[in-house]
């Protein structure tokens, strides 16, 4: 029997564990209902939306996924 490999990330100050090869997009779909309105920083460094596909998570990854919010 072979294990899965996976990568552990750390996504709002919780650890997650993905099966390797997973990208950002997989981490969005896994913590919110909807990409809207989100941005996502990998290392408090911002990953534009059209590159979460591409970006496959590396192990060790701080990922910080923030919400717009409406207000005043």
């Amino acid at each position: 029997m072979t294990a899965v490999a996976s990568v552990t990330v750390t996504v709002n100050g919780e650890l997650l564990v993905f099966d390797d090869g997973a990208t950002l997009a997989d981490v969005v779909t896994e913590v919110s209902d909807s990409p809207k309105g989100i941005a996502v920083a990998v290392d408090a460094q911002v990953v534009p939306r059209s590159l979460w596909a591409a970006h496959e998570l590396a192990d060790g990854e701080r990922i910080e996924i923030l919400t717009a919010a409406q207000g005043g």
